[in-house]
């Protein structure tokens, strides 16, 4: 019989911990529980966070699991099974500082695309690995489950570091695509086998395997996508950024028609486009505040105001469950396909060694086994990846070497960024607004 675990959540006060906690509960009998931490610096979303898991365990009847918050990583991380790591360092504040000093500039203004991702990825250094190191003191068996972004970042950052720290990087975001496209077009995306490679919001399905049909579904998808647009499914339903995102896909495969993309490669392949239609005065990050934010402040004080029934509101779609699925693989040795994101070293076979890849992976009790790609990738793939690949890392190497000129290049190589006279306006601007965040760069 399988130990009762303890999971701790790093940002524990996150709008997406519910819909982890309720994907937890309702494989109960996969990943048995006796205590969830949430872990979090700010106090005040962790006692709001606090209280709605409180009501969640109640109201499913899980009075025997113990449910805490705190602020202190000893208490936090002592003794824990799992760590679920979902930070967001500089919080949606600063996100709103991301997405709109670079639209200032006529740039893709994301945060994990373009010089937004790069600034946010420069904090999310300093937090991840503040975590790791925490893990490594207070708990060196537990495995740590990073949803944090910009994952490719914290990825090579947390591997240079902390070599030895038992982590496996992870996007939902591949799973999204597959649910939205088979909600679209009718298929059943338990059925699939997906084989896609690329980086982290960087890359391509080859092929779909659908095991009913016994066959490749990739041609008629794509068939499908350039003649019947696609609508949100229903977890991001009323979402106006989201229905653009899944539009763009069409846009991109009608150019581009050998592979389904990743939606977020429209931030790289068409930078111009979604410039053109984005608000500099109100962005994704508002909207979030505006939304999910809001309504999860609302839910905790429906709960310290003794309401007892319509509380709960979130849809979070496959975000939770596949974090779990991972958790429930590696504890009962499953073997389960993810994309995941892993060091290269062949995976990709004409790529750099040392990239960080998003792959398709088997998870077990022994951790992450890449699955290689069979042929090499095309040029054009290729080609984008390299720049990217080169990009992230003389980030990494500005962070751990304070070094200005390498985040100036990084900047100026970043492939939503024309020149690099405009890198060194945007990058003097974010070091200004994330002096509180980002080491001192001379």
């Amino acid at each position: 019989m399988t130990n009762k675990q303890i999971i701790t959540i790093a940002g524990g006060g996150s709008t997406y911990t519910p819909g982890i906690i309720q994907a937890v509960l309702n494989n109960a009998d996969r990943l048995p529980l006796s205590e969830i931490r949430l872990y979090d610096i700010d106090a005040e979303r962790n006692a709001d966070m606090y209280l709605i898991i409180q009501y969640m365990l109640k109201k499913e009847g899980f009075k025997d699991v113990v449910i805490s918050s705190t602020e202190d990583p000893e208490t936090a991380f002592t003794g824990c099974d799992f760590i679920f790591s979902q930070i967001r360092v500089g919080g949606m504040k600063m996100r709103e500082k991301d997405e709109k000093i670079p639209l200032r500039h006529g740039l893709v203004g994301q945060e994990t695309c373009g010089l937004g991702g790069f600034a946010y990825g420069m904090r999310s250094m300093s937090g991840l690995l503040e975590i790791v190191g925490y893990v490594q003191q207070y708990a060196p068996d537990a495995w740590i489950l990073n949803y944090t972004n910009p994952e490719s970042i914290v990825s090579e950052a947390v591997r240079r570091q902390y070599p030895q720290a038992k982590m496996i990087n992870a996007c939902d975001m591949t799973i999204s695509i597959e649910e939205t496209i088979a909600v679209n077009y009718g298929y059943d995306r338990k059925n699939w086998i997906p084989t896609y490679y690329g980086l982290n919001h960087f890359g391509w399905y080859t092929s779909i395997y659908d095991k009913e049909l016994k066959e490749d579904i990739m041609p008629e998808l794509i068939e499908k996508l350039n003649t019947q647009e696609m609508q949100v499914a229903d977890f991001n339903a009323g979402d106006k950024t989201w229905q653009e995102a899944f539009s763009m896909m069409s846009v991109i495969t009608k150019s581009f028609p050998q592979h389904i993309p990743n939606n977020y490669l429209e931030y790289y392949l068409y930078p111009n486009m979604v410039v053109e239609h984005s608000d500099k005065n109100y962005t994704r990050a508002n909207m979030v505040m505006e939304g999910r934010e809001k309504n999860t402040k609302e839910m905790a004080e429906k709960i310290r105001g003794g309401a007892t029934e319509d509380v709960l509101n979130f849809n979070f779609g496959e975000h939770g469950q596949y974090i779990v699925d991972m958790a429930t693989s590696l504890l009962n040795d499953e073997r389960q396909r993810f994309m995941l994101i892993v060091p290269n070293q062949g995976a990709i076979p004409n790529l750099r060694s040392d990239a960080v890849v998003e792959v398709p992976a088997y998870v077990g009790a022994t951790g992450v086994e890449p699955i290689a790609l069979r042929e090499p990738i095309c040029d054009f793939h290729k080609g984008l990846m390299e720049a990217q690949v080169a990009a992230e890392k003389l980030l990494v190497d500005a962070y751990f070497e304070g070094s200005y000129q390498k985040a100036l290049q990084a900047f100026t190589l970043n492939q939503t960024v024309p020149n690099a006279q405009v890198a060194k306006k945007v990058l003097d601007e974010m070091i200004e607004a994330n002096k509180e965040f980002w080491p001192e760069l001379v």
